[in-house]
């Protein structure tokens, strides 16, 4: 055997932990269900969005729904198969943000990373309003609890992905198979169907106060687009897809664009030829569910199945944000702590600030779906325009075997999103974009500062560079604070022995007698280690062991605190013990350069 090499049997091997190895990862439909949601739950209110937006111009507007339609479904298409390239190009993830820092600079890698995290919080927020609506059009009563509805959801949604993506794309299979079902199954029957089997809802006046102009029509197509968010989802996390995870991602982005391409066209067929207006208690999904399935079990077992995964449609963030967040900790941009996973593969921080952001924004809106809609897009446009135009870029510098049909593709891409972007900004400004175009700089502008911090520690620290040798050791001094004479002060003296050439017991006492009779029982014990006992009147701990620290370290000596600390065996009696000790630690911490150890000692209680 040659020297180094190594049978492989015999090489040392790190076990994995809870979640990881290529059999927890998610396969194709596992990704369909955790990471699709969104996009395809969308046509529980992308369709409605573009009817509201219509109806304004009368009822006989409504034809303009399925050429609307038709038009989004084409955007839809040319998305899919960019992101299918990006998915190739970037295998680590990171979508947008991922393609703009490599291909297009810093300052648009901010820009990706701001919009995307604004269209995430979005995402939940809207998912779980969304999903009230229909619960609301199912059960009329629960009209005033949409908010608690709302609240409950995202806490029962946090619980479960702070277990971990794969066991939430398991959770999620059937509810996702029950939803393509039920939809389809309304497309299908609505059209076998001469006229709708029932009407449900309250009519409600239309009164055309516009006429059918482009202004009204690029309103609807942009209403319209929300049901093109989350087709980024994928690409965004395809380190969670099983190997090979670069073709079973973007198998799981085709499986996203046909079936929301066929239920966005369906759905559109459906109102077009029905004539289809919004009334007041429900949502047009509802009335087309009553077109195909009359007002019996199968309406309801429906409409509680859109409203549960409206609701799990949120999981799109969670299974995205947090992976975004490690990558932008990892680059400096955001704090280290969001990139620190826990026991099992979960970035736990980031879905701990993601439920706590959209719980904030659902608070601020009183989960209004259609307050939250025109803030929608916005974020998740200005991503899919960076994302194709640094790919642009990438084919254009390394100019691979069939480079400009691939520019072509995407540059395709950037073109149409750019469009729908800009109508997107032009035609929701005043309906509450605004909003989005002021947080997405105030983002930016945030995790420049912390990479700038971050830059200027690591040039304190001296990172990257050689430093001097290290001074050159010198006879340290190791403090020991203790109370009286007993084991506790025994472990710790004889751990403080081992550590530094002198060590020294420093107790402080207001009560001579009690001082004197430590002196007695030091002098019994006699452990071959000086006693300085500090007078404190004010019976005051902390400030004079400081004090005596401080004078002992003011020569340029290395000192070093060893504070002992009982730490019983079971959690519940940690409140009867005194916490001087960590007290002590964090003064000395604050106030002085020496080393603070911290000692326990464990009892068997």
């Amino acid at each position: 055997m040659a020297y180094g090499l190594a049978r492989r049997e015999l090489r040392p091997r790190v076990p994995l932990r809870p979640g990881e190895g290529d059999k927890h990862r998610l396969t194709s439909l596992e990704g369909l269900a955790a990471l699709s949601l969104d996009a395809l739950s969308s046509v529980a209110y992308g369709p409605e969005a573009i009817v509201l937006a219509l109806v304004v111009a009368g009822t006989g507007a409504l034809t303009a729904t399925l050429p609307i339609t038709l038009a989004i479904t084409f955007l839809l298409a040319a998305l899919v198969v960019s992101y299918g390239q990006v998915i190739a190009v970037h295998p680590d993830g990171g979508g947008a943000y991922a393609v703009a820092k490599a291909d297009l600079g810093a300052t648009a890698s901010l820009l990706a990373a701001a919009s995307l995290v604004v269209d995430y919080v979005l995402t939940v927020a809207v998912s779980l309003a969304a999903g009230a609506d229909a619960l609301v059009s199912a059960f009329p009563a629960l009209a005033h609890d949409k908010l608690v509805v709302c609240l409950v959801g995202l806490a029962l949604l946090t619980a479960v992905n702070l277990r971990g993506v794969t066991e939430s794309a398991r959770v999620l299979m059937l509810p996702t198979l029950l939803f393509i079902a039920a939809i389809l199954g309304v497309i299908v029957l609505g059209l076998l169907r001469s006229h709708p089997a029932a009407v449900v809802g309250t009519a409600q006046p239309v009164h055309a106060t516009e006429a059918l102009t482009a202004l009204v029509i690029l309103k609807a197509f942009s209403s319209g687009c929300s049901a093109l968010t989350g087709v980024e989802a994928i690409a965004n996390a395809v380190p969670t897809f099983r190997t090979p995870s670069v073709r079973r991602a973007q198998r799981t982005e085709l499986m996203l664009g046909a079936l929301l391409g066929t239920m966005l066209i369906g759905l559109a067929v459906l109102i077009h030829r029905d004539h289809v207006a919004p009334r007041g208690g429900v949502t047009v999904l509802a009335q087309l569910t009553a077109g195909a399935y009359g007002t019996g079990w199968p309406y309801y077992a429906t409409n509680l199945v859109v409203t549960l995964v409206l609701g799990l449609a949120a999981n799109t963030s969670f299974g995205g944000l947090p992976v975004l967040m490690s990558l932008l900790a990892r680059d400096h941009r955001l704090p280290h702590l969001f990139g620190l996973r826990a026991e099992r593969p979960v970035y736990r921080y980031g879905v701990v600030a993601l439920a706590l952001l959209a719980a904030l924004l659902l608070l601020a809106t009183d989960a209004d779906t259609h307050r939250l809609l025109p803030l929608f897009a916005i974020g998740v446009f200005i991503g899919f325009t960076l994302s194709q135009a640094g790919l642009v870029r990438h084919w254009a510098t390394q100019r691979p075997a069939r480079w400009r049909r691939r520019a072509l593709i995407n540059g395709t891409g950037a073109v149409l999103t750019t469009l729908a972007g800009v109508i997107l900004l032009f035609t929701k400004f005043l309906s509450g974009a605004w909003v989005v175009v002021l947080a997405v700089p105030l983002m930016m502008l945030l995790f420049a500062r912390i990479q700038r911090y971050y830059t200027e520690v690591g040039e304190e620290l001296g990172l990257g560079r050689i430093p001097e040798p290290p001074v050159r050791r010198t006879a340290s001094l190791v403090i020991v604070p203790i109370g009286e004479v007993s084991k506790l002060a025994r472990h710790a003296l004889g751990a403080a022995l081992a550590l530094g050439d002198e060590v020294v017991a420093v107790a402080v006492h207001g009560d001579p007698a009690r001082s004197r009779a430590l002196e007695e029982a030091w002098e019994r014990w006699n452990p071959g280690v000086r006693l300085d006992i500090v007078d404190s009147p004010h019976r005051s701990l902390v400030q004079p062991i400081v004090e005596y620290v401080q004078q002992a370290a003011a020569d340029g000596r290395q000192v070093a605190v060893l504070i002992p600390e009982v730490e019983p065996r079971h959690r519940r009696y940690e409140i009867l013990q005194n916490q001087r000790g960590l007290l002590l630690a964090t003064v000395l911490r604050a106030r002085t350069d020496v080393v603070v150890c911290m000692l326990p000692y464990r009892l068997k209680l």
